[in-house]
């Protein structure tokens, strides 16, 4: 496998499209569907899927009231474009999970917001 492709359920897809690519810093373009969107890089990588709560009866996607919208699940993107993700997050959000700071993991800046969905994202620096 080369690739794998996160699908989350979202409530609004064009929403979802609009919030992930202001905060990611990518073109803006519209969701190929009402029901479904892809969220792609500059060079055509597939970053995530947008798909709309309950369309095509898909078991896991069938309603965000059979289970906690992200629970166990951490959406998390490193970027080379930090600053700008961070202003950009600010201001997509009344406030962020988590500060900049250090993972000393990764040894890297990252910060933390819930999406408009309540998904919990971290931006990680690329360095």
């Amino acid at each position: 496998m080369k690739r794998t492709w996160t699908i989350i359920g979202v409530a609004d897809v064009h929403k979802s499209f609009t919030w992930y690519q202001s905060l990611l810093g990518l073109s803006n373009a519209i969701p190929a569907h009402e029901y479904f969107g892809q969220i792609v890089d500059r060079d055509g990588t597939v970053l995530l899927c947008l798909h709309e709560w309950g369309a095509h009866g898909h078991p896991s996607l069938r309603s965000p009231n059979d289970a906690t919208a992200g629970n166990g699940l951490l959406l998390f993107f490193r970027v080379d474009n930090f600053d700008e993700a961070l202003t950009s997050a600010r201001s997509l959000v009344d406030r962020l999970d988590e500060e900049p700071h250090t993972n000393p993991n990764t040894r890297t800046l990252e910060f933390s917001l819930r999406d408009p969905d309540g998904y919990y994202v971290s931006i990680s620096a690329l360095n």
